[in-house]
């Protein structure tokens, strides 16, 4: 049983787990980009679909690879705030993990008009602590979390098991999160095609969050 679908989301109500949704809408995401060859595979491969996804940035890699970082605005998709450093908010004090969240946002804002500044906001390793989260969303902050975590960083894990735990219990308002980075890409590179795949023949629409 897959313990983020049952005892998290009652745990941490506020954020978000999964879309309310009765239509069969699904949200693709993407963490630790953009990065030069993966992250624009994964651009690639979104237009050959048709299907639109949202990128948690770690926004050291938008300042190194602002290109790329814009061609992800400019091709429809949305982003998301994935703190400046990748920081695991359990090992960080509240005060210095919050300073590295707004300089995130000051760095992907460079790159942003106010109409499509992000309000999302995934943390990093999906640790937070409670005072960090609530300044987050107080000042204005959605924190999506997921249902379907595919591990497709996890060097144990086959892309066939990368693909299943993708698209398993799928139902609608689904967040999947999959890795534009290297050290995911082995797995990436074949499951992403067969989950896009599987979602759109059976009846899913895929869209940013």
């Amino acid at each position: 049983m897959n313990i983020s679908r049952t005892l998290l989301p009652l745990l941490f109500p506020k954020y978000t787990w999964k879309r309310d949704n009765l239509s069969k809408v699904v949200h693709l995401t993407f963490d630790d980009g953009p990065i030069p060859d993966v992250t624009e595979w994964v651009l690639d491969t979104l237009k050959l679909y048709d299907v639109k996804a949202t990128f948690f940035c770690i926004a050291d890699n938008v300042r190194k690879h602002p290109h790329v970082f814009k061609r992800i605005i400019s091709e429809g998709h949305s982003v998301g705030n994935h703190t400046y450093n990748h920081l695991n908010g359990w090992n960080n004090e509240t005060d210095h993990y919050l300073n590295n969240v707004w300089l995130a946002k000051e760095e992907m804002s460079k790159h942003l008009t106010l109409d499509n500044t992000p309000l999302l906001f995934r943390p990093p390793y999906g640790k937070i602590k409670k005072a960090q989260a609530k300044s987050i969303i107080d000042n204005g902050y959605e924190i999506i979390m997921w249902s379907h975590l595919t591990k497709d960083y996890d060097k144990n894990i086959t892309p066939e098991q990368c693909y299943k735990r993708a698209i398993q219990n799928m139902a609608p308002g689904s967040i999947i999160v999959f890795h534009d980075s290297i050290k995911a890409s082995h797995n990436l590179y074949s499951a992403l095609p067969k989950t896009i795949e599987y979602l759109l023949a059976n009846g899913y629409t895929l869209v940013a969050l």
